[in-house]
């Protein structure tokens, strides 16, 4: 039987949302191990003087402990 776990990621990213979701996936790898899915919670945007200058994502990543 598997065991898995649920963490929280923020990510932004100057560029898009897209960007900031690999950014954070690739920062949560770098970390955890077996991850194997993610979802995301919320998106929000940074703005100044009327243009976006970060886009920001939180994603749920769920990954597998090890026995």
């Amino acid at each position: 039987m598997s065991v898995a776990r649920v963490t929280e990621i923020i990510a932004a990213s100057p560029k898009s949302f897209d960007d900031a979701i690999h950014l954070g996936i690739a920062r949560a790898n770098k970390t955890l191990q077996n991850v194997k899915s993610a979802w995301i919670e919320d998106q929000k945007v940074d703005i100044e003087d009327g243009k976006i200058t970060q886009y920001r994502v939180a994603l749920k990543v769920t990954f597998v402990l090890k026995d």
